[in-house]
């Protein structure tokens, strides 16, 4: 089991390659960025040496703003797509549907949802004749460590689960 595939780990690399590199280029003047032909071409050797200094004062702070703002996204992403293998100091529940027909609690029992996640169940922890389809669970970490319960909408009990996928 690959806790943090390739898949969920890509945005993050790319975002953090992002923000270590370009900040680095933008300092640099729009000037030093392109070709003379490609400079004058855009219209930009018309530019007084304020406007120069202008432009690339606003493409700098649009630089920086928009990689944080992809590094911050791409942390939720790779956070939310493997919340469960980790637990990343979220609180808040993962809600979503049983995938098909859930047919009660039962120790190493796997729940398909319909956020694509599989969870299997760890404990002795049983809900017997409780049967339906597409019924909406809440999957809460533990207090301590990267311990999951997950509960059936409408029902107490509650059973222990780990994400296997």
């Amino acid at each position: 089991m690959s806790l943090l595939s390739s898949r969920t780990l890509r945005p993050l690399l790319f975002a953090t390659l992002i923000a270590c590199t370009l900040p680095a280029f933008a300092q640099q003047g729009i000037e030093q960025q392109m070709t003379p032909e490609e400079f004058k071409a855009a219209g930009l050797d018309k530019l007084s040496a304020d406007e120069l200094s202008r432009l690339n004062a606003w493409l700098n702070r649009t630089i920086s703003t928009e990689t944080v703002k992809a590094a911050t996204e791409a942390k939720k992403k790779v956070e939310d797509d493997n919340r469960g293998f980790f637990n990343f100091g979220k609180t808040d529940p993962i809600v979503s549907k049983i995938a098909g027909e859930f047919r009660g609690f039962a120790r190493g029992r796997n729940y398909t949802l319909q956020n694509g996640q599989v969870w299997k169940q760890t404990d002795e922890s049983t809900l017997v004749g409780v049967r339906g389809n597409d019924l909406e669970v809440k999957i809460n970490p533990g207090m301590v460590g990267n311990v999951w319960y997950m509960a059936i909408k409408g029902y107490n009990t509650r059973a222990k689960v780990e994400r296997v996928k």
